[in-house]
């Protein structure tokens, strides 16, 4: 099968890096630095549909569904690592937002060959982990035509899942199997072709609000604390304490008294603390407000 380059954004030549390699390292820098600077800009215009698919993540979250992102190369890669980040950060089971890479783990660290071509391998990937109609799939592709990809948005598709996409090319393949589609449009890179760059970030930072935007409407974060957070190192433990130093304007050792009757669970000690209650009762109101905060502190009252 002939793949028409032509036709994508993503590999089009830039004119503003057409001679980067006879600039020096500081004059190269500000042509990628000025490159960059487009990125948020472009996703700023993908927000409405951005919005869409975190409400859309947020209800399969509260009917028992996972979030699953489906790519190859550096997609695969970004999005097991937004996925990765989730259990540390917010206290998610592993299982409820999972990154798939065509080739499996071993692609993480180096190419898998023709992995990314096999329509079959994107269905069947979704198939061992039993993803069914409550989950939400999102492919991420910069091109928008990623066989594994398509193979896994279709397969989502017939189970009656909701499917969503990451591109950055508008015409894409991708766009027309999805139920919602996200595409900032960066341009060309600077690189031609390399679309770990300007496509690379955009998706980041798409991905990074999908998932930051569903832990805070599920209640996983308070004010902008992340109160959810798992004491896993050092750090972590005297981040709790100071998380809920900063909730409840409370002295140190309060916090520690908190954290410790709390079992280290921040939201625990907060209620504790801002509602005056013992540890088994603030375990209570979070039990009956669906984890959020603020709202078993209001019920307290």
């Amino acid at each position: 099968m002939t793949i028409n380059l032509n036709t994508l954004i993503t590999e089009s030549r830039n004119p503003a890096s057409a001679s980067i390699d006879e600039l020096s390292t500081f004059d190269m820098l500000e042509v990628i630095n000025g490159e960059d600077k487009k990125v948020a800009l472009a996703v700023e215009e993908t927000l409405p549909q951005v919005a869409k698919l975190v409400d859309a993540i947020v209800l399969a979250f509260e009917q028992g569904g996972r979030l699953i992102y489906t790519g190859a190369g550096t997609s695969g890669r970004l999005g097991i690592l937004d996925a990765s980040e989730c259990p540390p950060t917010y206290g998610t089971p592993a299982e409820q937002v999972v990154g798939l890479i065509a080739g499996g783990h071993k692609a993480i660290l180096k190419a898998v060959e023709n992995a990314e071509d096999n329509v079959d391998l994107g269905q069947q990937d979704l198939v061992d982990l039993n993803f069914g109609p409550k989950d939400v799939l999102v492919g991420i592709a910069a091109s928008g035509r990623t066989p594994y990809v398509m193979g896994a948005m279709q397969y989502a598709k017939s189970v009656g899942a909701t499917v969503g996409c990451i591109c950055c090319n508008p015409n894409a393949p991708m766009v027309d199997e999805a139920d919602i589609a996200i595409t900032p449009i960066v341009g060309p890179e600077v690189v031609t072709g390399s679309s770990r760059m300007k496509a690379g970030t955009a998706q980041k930072l798409v991905l990074n609000m999908l998932t930051t935007g569903a832990m805070i409407r599920t209640g996983k974060v308070y004010g902008n604390l992340m109160v959810d957070v798992e004491a896993t190192n050092a750090k972590l433990v005297e981040r709790q304490k100071k998380i809920v130093m900063e909730a409840t304007e409370c002295s140190r050792e309060e916090a520690v008294e908190a954290l410790d009757a709390a079992k280290g669970h921040c939201k625990t000690a907060i209620v504790m603390i801002l509602a005056g209650v013992s540890a088994l009762e603030a375990h209570e109101l979070l039990g009956s407000s669906n984890g959020f905060t603020r709202r078993a502190i209001n019920n307290a009252q």
